[in-house]
């Protein structure tokens, strides 16, 4: 492999990661404006005692493990 393969595979590598940003970005700037609320689905588990809290969003990582893996299988499918 050459060094200017190599940096153009970075280049492209930054131009996707750049791309999900902005994305993300987007979605917390606009997340008060969405049907729903991020970390407040039903199933996530939440404790509150006397003297402390106790919140694990348990359905929130699963859906958010789902995009994750929806989003870089079709980035993976686009890099073929």
């Amino acid at each position: 492999m050459s060094p200017a393969s190599s940096l153009g595979e970075l280049g492209k590598a930054l131009l996707a990661v750049g791309i999900v940003l902005v994305v993300v970005g987007i979605f917390l700037v606009s997340g008060s404006k969405l049907p729903f609320r991020l970390g407040h689905f039903p199933g996530d588990i939440a404790y509150r005692g006397r003297n402390g809290s106790f919140y694990f969003p348990v359905v929130t990582c699963i859906l958010l493990s789902l995009a994750l893996t929806l989003i870089m299988w079709i980035v993976n499918l686009f890099r073929r």
